[in-house]
């Protein structure tokens, strides 16, 4: 009896689970680079702080409707509760609503993702979560012309890593929200120049 051959909808076997893995993870023909996202020591602690002091101005403000210390310091209850009570009311209420978007954006980790870029396939894919889905955006690598590095000081200063492609606005790589150090945006964009084989501008 000669061989069993494979059946007609499977590759042969000695193929079976190798050439499409190896055209997907060629070695050194991908550079990943993850973006942090939401979930940050500096967001964290701007939640707590907000947190406790809602819950500080509504507790005093409580306190002082009731005529009841309900802090263990201070005596909120000796406040008027018109009009002191009712604004330390409204700070509470303004602090816990923001707390609450704050909270929310650091659990669903918004921001996060990562930046890929392949060059055996021949493109690049730019992924970043949102409140509700997740937002992929994937450019061939042909149209990348250079990576920018921006740079602003100021009063609002800016970091960051940007693609400049052919016929469309810059593309942004790196996080919002919490500039990246100077000595690390350098490093990074010259490694991406590198891999695509495009010039760094702005440096």
């Amino acid at each position: 009896m000669g061989p069993i051959a494979d059946p007609p909808w499977m590759p042969p076997s000695d193929v079976q689970g190798s050439d499409v893995k190896a055209q997907s993870s060629v070695p050194g023909s991908v550079l990943e680079q993850p973006v942090l996202g939401s979930r940050r020591p500096s967001n964290l602690a701007m939640a707590l702080v907000v947190s406790l002091g809602g819950v500080g101005f509504l507790l005093t403000s409580l306190s002082s409707y009731l005529g009841r210390d309900l802090l263990p310091i201070g005596h909120p209850a000796e406040l008027v509760y018109v009009p002191q009570g009712l604004v330390m009311g409204l700070y509470g209420v303004a602090a816990v609503l923001l707390a609450s978007y704050l909270w929310t954006v650091i659990g669903l980790d918004v921001g996060a993702g990562s930046n890929r870029f392949d060059r055996a396939t021949g493109s690049a894919r730019i992924s970043r979560r949102g409140f509700r889905q997740t937002i992929d955006v994937e450019i061939p690598l042909r149209e990348i012309q250079a990576v920018k590095v921006e740079v602003r000081d100021g009063l609002n200063p800016r970091r960051r890593l940007a693609l400049k492609l052919q016929g469309r606005r810059d593309l942004p790589l790196t996080r919002v929200g919490e500039p990246m150090p100077l000595a690390d945006l350098e490093s990074s964009g010259a490694q991406l120049a590198r891999f695509l084989g495009v010039p760094l501008e702005g440096v």
